[in-house]
């Protein structure tokens, strides 16, 4: 049974604005002025760090001119949202330019060296990794709320080519020549690919600088040496070694960019990037809208199942992990997945030995989802997935509705009853589990959605489904005061959008998964809050949370549980609110797994990637 909150020892803990805690939800407070105070400090104007003379150009830190060192806080932080923002209001376009600046300002945890002459590889890859590959390409990027908005303002979306980003979820649009085009479905995606662009213009500018120093260097990039000739790899060196990339990171751009690397670096010596950015009349109403074209093929595959007026338990997660172990479709291809294994991939081929011997710990259901994910990119793998997949899982009550419109959120709507028991991973299997073919009850997953984007979603949800049994928020995050691979369980949320503080009665708890890791450890009774965006937290941003006992920094529980209170209450969600969810009338849960440990310098999404390591959370 979920722990009640006065048997929490944290719950007493002295709130972060108030003195006291409301014991019930009826009784809310006013918080005092004491973040804001605290956070409040003095702005003092960096220089150029690059000054331009005779010609030449010359990187000069702000510390050559003896300045005392700029310790940002969050004053810094919501100037530049705020920068940005008013910027955005205009009809026409803004120069990124405007806001190097503010964003050097903010020492943001993601790009400590932003002010650096050389390259910050961490932040420039975690950049590159959320903007399609034809960023290279372009100059300008227009945001816009849904396709009628870009064509209303002259961008032909329809006809442009759709592309991706491999680490963000978002609908681009590529006209072929220098212009992207962006949904955005919060102010979230604003706060998020705002600082994108500003840290990728940045380190794009330092290698162009760096690029251009010695003639040579061009030379070099344009001098077509075969890659198998050990000259290839002398010129690389001294390639990476004038860009001053260490060589982890020049692998990494290996993988992300292979065989074009050369060529990107060819345009990136050739011009200083410089975007632009125009905001298509965005408005609340049209995230409304957009939010609800969203849900229309949702309800539409409802309706069509006749399960609309089902009890729905709704998952917040992604579209492979609860299918994986549920479906029991990758298990049943376990002889196909180890061949490949053992042939196509010398890494996976000695880390299925291990585990076949023994010599390593590991689960063996854990490797076969891990090699899944690089066997579906197979002929075999691409065939199933074109061809069986969505039979197999249909046949098992699994239905997939893709994102059509302004949101790329995918949703799976699963029938209980139709599941076999027998094919479900064993981790999850339990006595009368045949009770399941019975039940009246579905199961509703989603694509994570990114910050207030997931407030939206849900009260559209609750406003269509009036049979909710339980809300299961599952994401990653970052800790304050564990290992990347930890899984976090967090019974206070603080939501940095409105200041609200949410004391829950968390229905996970340690012991529901310390049995099933192998290497991370379960941290529950945490405390979290939820950010405005990833590149928008800094140094003394993070102290000032840590020394309140808040240890896990993310983005959807927050605006996740404003929904909840406008399922229970009245009103809209309040501003700067102690609210007690103790006693709701569905379980809720909320799990995360350490993605990054912003206090370990470079440690973040852009330094590595999901391994079979990782799988251990998954």
């Amino acid at each position: 049974m979920p722990r009640k909150q006065q048997n929490d020892p944290n719950f007493h803990d002295q709130p972060l604005h108030n003195t006291q805690v409301a014991h019930d939800r009826s009784n809310k407070l006013v918080p005092m002025e004491a973040m804001g105070q605290a956070l409040n400090v003095k702005y003092h104007a960096e220089d150029e760090l690059i000054d331009k003379q005779q010609g030449s150009h010359t990187f000069v830190s702000s510390f050559a001119h003896g300045e005392k060192y700029h310790e940002a806080g969050k004053r810094d932080v919501e100037l530049y949202i705020r920068t940005y923002n008013t910027l955005l209001r205009s009809s026409g376009e803004v120069h990124l330019n405007a806001l190097v600046q503010a964003h050097y300002n903010i020492d943001s945890s993601l790009h400590p060296d932003a002010r650096s002459p050389y390259p910050d590889m961490s932040a420039f890859i975690y950049s590159v990794l959320r903007l399609p590959d034809s960023i290279v390409h372009c100059s300008l990027v227009a945001l816009g709320q849904s396709e009628e908005v870009f064509l209303q303002n002259g961008f032909r979306v329809d006809a442009w080519k759709a592309v991706t980003a491999s680490a963000r979820r978002r609908k681009w649009f590529y006209d072929g020549k220098d212009v992207l085009g962006v949904y955005v479905a919060s102010v979230s995606d604003t706060d998020d690919i705002v600082p994108i662009l500003v840290a990728f213009q940045i380190e794009w500018n330092k290698m162009y600088y760096l690029l251009n120093a010695d003639p040579t260097t061009l030379q070099l990039l344009e001098s077509h040496v075969d890659r198998s000739s050990p000259v290839f790899v002398e010129i690389s060196k001294v390639l990476r070694e004038r860009l001053h990339i260490a060589a982890d990171d020049w692998q990494r751009l290996e993988v992300i960019w292979g065989n074009d690397l050369w060529d990107i670096l060819q345009i990136i010596g050739r011009q200083k990037k410089s975007f632009r950015l125009r905001m298509l009349g965005g408005s609340h109403v049209g995230y409304v809208r957009a939010t609800h074209q969203w849900w229309v093929p949702v309800r539409s595959q409802l309706d069509q199942l006749g399960l609309p007026d089902r009890p729905v338990y709704f998952v917040s997660s992604n579209t492979h992990s609860l299918v994986n172990l549920i479906s029991g479709i990758i298990l049943n291809r376990e002889e196909e997945l180890v061949e490949f294994a053992l042939k196509s991939d010398p890494y996976l081929a000695d880390e299925c030995r291990k585990l076949q011997t023994g010599v390593v710990p590991g689960n063996w259901h854990n490797f076969l989802y891990f090699t899944a994910r690089e066997w579906i990119r197979s002929s075999a793998g691409r065939e199933f997935a074109h061809n069986l997949r969505v039979q197999e899982e249909q046949a098992r009550g699994i239905w997939y509705v893709g994102a059509r419109h302004g949101l790329e959120i995918d949703a799976q709507i699963i029938e209980l009853a139709k599941l076999h028991p027998i094919e479900i991973d064993p981790r999850c299997r339990m006595p009368h589990m045949d009770i399941l073919q019975k039940s009246e009850a579905v199961i509703l997953n989603i694509d994570y959605p990114l910050g207030m984007a997931a407030y939206r979603m849900l009260r559209e949800i609750m406003e269509n489904l009036t049979h909710i049994r339980g809300i299961y928020i599952l994401g990653k995050a970052a800790t304050l005061n564990g290992s990347i691979g930890d899984v976090m369980v967090s019974n206070v949320v603080l939501d940095e959008h409105n200041q609200n503080t949410y004391w829950l009665d968390n229905c996970f708890n340690a012991q529901d998964v310390q049995p099933y890791l192998m290497y991370g450890s379960v941290l529950d009774n945490q405390k979290a809050v939820s950010a405005k965006g990833t590149y928008l937290q800094n140094r003394q941003y993070l102290d000032f949370y840590y020394q309140a006992n808040y240890t896990v920094v993310e983005m959807e529980s927050g605006p996740y549980l404003n929904a909840v209170y406008e399922d229970l209450y009245l009103t809209r969600y309040p501003m700067g609110e102690n609210i007690n969810f103790a006693r709701l009338p569905y379980e809720l849960g909320i799990l995360h797994y350490a993605s990054d440990t912003p206090y370990t310098r470079g440690k973040n999404l852009g330094a590595g990637s999901l391994s079979y390591f990782g799988m251990d959370v998954r």
